[in-house]
């Protein structure tokens, strides 16, 4: 862009109303745990069939711990800053350019691998309940999502809290169904072969990274909050740890392994009758809606601390920030350059081995280095055996990723 063209945006900015960025400690809660209950959720059942749900537990209560404690460092390096820069601008200031580059590559790799899987699985579960082509299908959940993101975070924050109490009471419904109705079988869901844990880490990391929205929930509780930040962060990613375990616990135990479809809730409504095929899809579109929401609007905001461009006053740098946020997963998902679940896995392990190694390095620069004293600060969870298993952890899931893209696991495990 010209000088010329920032200057006016910057006019504009001067004089357009900003959209308003305060949020309450429950549409932060609700902002995590609708960024970590999209396509996760729908892929963990299909994922963990072969290692069984103890492997899964296994995966979800480590990945879960670690990614709660990176997001904690992310939080006390945004409280020791003045500026309300996102992930990656934090990252510039106290690692430099590489580490931002880095962080924002994490964020885009993750964000990318994610709204590929809802392309493909919106368009094929709106296909399965409305009839229409799976394209049609994915581009009527692709126009409220961008709509939404268009308003920035506070109308996100409002639409995650409205639509995440409905998810919560359909996955609730859904499960109790399962549990009083047909029931499940206990040999469905001790079965275990330990092997298969490695890649069922992967889509576990998966599900619980969140680390890019911790930023955004500092901005949205800076002014009324601040300390409340790390008890949304725990709350959050406690509720998501719950149903990432309950709805598998569910699907695997009714259904067993050769039930599970890749998309859980396609055979999980049907063994359940007509009334539940529709109230698990929808379940399941509503979920990669707030992800979407999430997701969409953290990398909107990357792109804007990147590449310095107007985040407000300035439609046409919005307009081509959320251009480069959908248009790309949109195609890929709808021409299926991607499956469903491996975008998902490869998406995991590169950026978690990101999320790990940068928000660690982070916290001892902005220790040294930071601008302001924190309201809050991690305590136990910063101990250096902690922050050395998140990476050893994290690293290892990046490496399964590289040697599954190239076709060089052993059987069952890409």
């Amino acid at each position: 862009m010209t000088t010329a063209t920032q200057s006016g945006a910057g006019a504009q900015t001067a004089t357009a109303k900003p959209h308003s960025t305060a949020i309450t400690f429950w549409q932060g809660v609700a902002i995590i745990f609708g960024a970590n209950i999209g396509a996760g959720i729908l892929a963990l059942p299909y994922g963990a069939r072969s290692g069984g749900f103890p492997a899964l537990l296994v995966a979800l209560i480590v990945a879960g711990f670690l990614t709660t404690a990176s997001m904690l460092y992310v939080a006390e390096v945004a409280l020791r800053t003045k500026e309300p820069l996102q992930l990656a601008g934090l990252a510039k200031k106290y690692l430099g350019n590489v580490g931002s580059w880095l962080v924002f590559a994490g964020v885009a790799v993750n964000g990318l691998g994610a709204l590929i899987a809802y392309t493909s699985g919106s368009g094929r579960i709106l296909s399965e309940l409305l009839g229409l082509p799976e394209a049609v299908g994915s581009l009527i959940f692709f126009i409220p999502g961008v709509l939404v993101v268009w308003f920035g975070l506070q109308a996100t924050g409002r639409s995650e809290q409205a639509i995440t109490i409905a998810m919560l009471v359909l996955i609730l419904v859904l499960c109790g169904w399962t549990f009083f109705g047909p029931g499940i079988d206990i040999a469905n869901v001790t079965y275990v072969q330990p092997f298969f844990i490695i890649p069922i880490v992967n889509l576990a990391v998966f599900a619980f990274i969140a680390q890019y929205t911790v930023p955004e929930l500092a901005r949205g509780l800076a002014e009324t909050n601040p300390r409340a930040l790390p008890r949304a962060i725990v709350v959050g990613m406690c509720a998501t740890g719950f149903l990432l375990a309950l709805v598998p616990l569910a699907a695997l135990g009714m259904m067993g392994r050769e039930g599970i479809t890749e998309v859980v809730t396609v055979a999980w409504g049907q063994e359940l009758g007509s009334a539940a095929y529709y109230l698990a899809n929808i379940f399941a579109v509503l979920a990669m809606m707030t992800s979407f929401w999430a997701i969409a609007l953290t990398l909107m905001t990357n792109i804007f601390d990147r590449f310095k461009w107007p985040s407000e006053g300035a439609p046409g740098y919005r307009v081509a920030a959320i251009a480069i946020v959908a248009i790309p997963a949109f195609l890929i998902g709808v021409f299926k350059l991607a499956g469903f679940v491996s975008a998902l896995g490869y998406a995991g392990g590169f950026a978690g081995a990101i999320m790990s190694i940068v928000p660690v390095l982070m916290l001892h620069r902005a220790r040294k280095h930071g601008d302001q004293e924190p309201a809050w600060k991690a305590g136990w969870v910063s101990h250096p055996i902690i922050q050395g298993l998140l990476i050893l952890v994290f690293g290892l899931a990046f490496v399964y990723s590289l040697v599954s893209a190239f076709g060089l696991v052993p059987d069952g495990w890409a």
